[in-house]
């Protein structure tokens, strides 16, 4: 009998153990406002960032603090970004075209690194880097907020509605 009376009460306590990890591992159902969201590249809202590149939001919001985000960053051929920092761990995928990045305080072709498409970067926060794109580039970024530039030198950086030559004109 005592071993009957021990065996329901381990029973009832294995059950009571199954159904709590149940309950704290099943999903609740979703709101609706919480159901998945496609995001069609057409409605992307794109928005100039320097000369020759425009960023949009896909999801999220990178001015968040510890909010996840995916955005795109949109480059022309031919742009040179110069060299920046981000004060979280930037994870950035290649979509199109051929991507250049180098790490280091000032942009030296030398240390470029080709990324085609497909190809993935993890950059630690605060690392110092920059870009030169072939062809149009398209990059999808994602992490934790915020995403911010922070440029090593802002004189370098020209404005999205600069002149072509605007960055190289010398100071007066």
């Amino acid at each position: 009998m005592k071993i009957d009376r021990m065996t329901c009460i381990c029973a009832l306590a294995a059950t009571f153990a199954i159904a709590g990890a149940a309950q704290v591992f099943s999903q609740d159902k979703k709101d609706a406002g919480d159901a998945h969201k496609i995001v069609h590249f057409a409605d992307l809202k794109w928005t100039p960032i320097m000369k020759g590149c425009d960023l949009a939001t896909v999801s999220g919001d990178p001015s968040s603090e510890g909010t996840p985000f995916v955005l795109r960053i949109r480059c022309a051929d031919g742009t040179k970004v110069p060299a920046h920092w981000h004060p979280m761990d930037e994870n950035l995928t290649v979509l199109k075209g051929i991507f250049l990045v180098g790490m280091g305080e000032n942009f030296d072709e030398a240390k470029l690194q080709t990324m085609n498409v497909g190809n993935f970067l993890v950059m630690p926060k605060e690392m110092r880097h920059f870009a030169s794109c072939k062809g149009e580039v398209i990059v999808q970024v994602h992490g934790a907020g915020p995403f911010k530039n922070n440029w090593v030198n802002p004189s370098e950086v020209q404005p999205p509605d600069a002149a072509p030559s605007a960055a190289a004109k010398p100071k007066s």
